[in-house]
């Protein structure tokens, strides 16, 4: 158990926010929504402050690229391990999402940017799960928005290009086939949920669900490690119960990384045939 115990310590200690000590005393602290803000590493003060956030997703985009450019330098007719792998997890992507929602032709023309986006996005949540990081940058709202806004360029775009500019807010804000009185309530909340209600709902979606799991991960980790460290005697098996429900939020984190991933590019490629069909 003192093994275990010490693991969750070294977890919880890496976890922002989430120390259980206060000075001599074993005080038990829940994470709170400060550990998403931390201080300036550098910069404090400047247009170039940097911080452990800005870190986090740093090293998340070198990984990422390093691994394609890993997986891709020397490609062959017959791939490699890293190559088969690299080039399954793209035609999942161009497959499953791109293709299947706007067809072989628009598919195969928006599938760089869909996928760009759904392992940008993986990256960035799985971030919260490995030790020594252990905080989604997509946690934060910058980059959740900052994606959210690309989604919609690119629909806009695709709308544009497919319909004409006038075309395009024709369809988009004057249905067709509603008498034009309607047009005075009706083209306000066309307006309202194709270019403001999309991008919002894509932010807030995957910032809650990556700051939500985040906080759960804290809170467990660091109950684990109070109750097995300084908690009474009668309170300590409590610790490995917590301790089991830490690793089983592990893996469901995992789950929600992908899953999350998913959705952003989904909805992406399902904002743009919206936008490339008249209505």
């Amino acid at each position: 158990m003192s093994h275990f115990a010490s693991l969750l310590s070294v977890k919880a200690a890496a976890l922002p926010g989430a120390a259980i000590l206060a000075g001599d005393q074993g005080e038990f602290h829940a994470p709170s929504l400060s550990d998403f803000f931390p201080g300036p590493i550098f910069g404090e003060g400047t247009f170039f402050e940097f911080n452990r956030v800005m870190l986090i997703r740093l090293v998340a985009t070198v990984v990422l690229c390093g691994l394609f450019i890993l997986a891709t330098r020397h490609m062959k007719l017959v791939p490699s391990r890293g190559q088969s792998i690299a080039e399954l997890a793209v035609e999942f992507v161009r497959d499953n999402i791109a293709v299947e929602v706007l067809g072989k032709t628009r598919g195969r023309q928006w599938a760089p940017l869909i996928t760009i986006i759904f392992f940008t996005v993986l990256a960035m949540n799985i971030t919260g799960i490995i030790p020594l990081l252990n905080l989604a940058g997509t946690s934060v709202v910058g980059f959740p928005l900052v994606l959210a806004i690309v989604s919609l360029v690119a629909f806009i775009v695709a709308g544009v290009k497919a319909q004409g500019g006038w075309g395009y807010l024709k369809s988009t804000l004057f249905p067709p086939g509603v008498p034009w009185p309607i047009y005075i309530i009706l083209t306000p909340i066309e307006f309202l949920s194709t270019f403001i209600l999309r991008p919002a709902t894509l932010t807030v979606r995957l910032l809650a669900n990556m700051m939500s799991g985040h906080l759960l991960l804290a809170l467990c980790f660091a109950a684990t490690n109070y109750l097995l460290l300084h908690a009474s005697t009668g309170m300590k098996p409590l610790g490995l119960l917590t301790g089991g429900v830490s690793l089983a939020f592990i893996l469901f984190e995992v789950f929600v990384a992908v899953l999350q991933a998913y959705i952003f590019a989904l909805l992406t490629a399902v904002y743009i045939s919206l936008s490339v069909e008249a209505h």
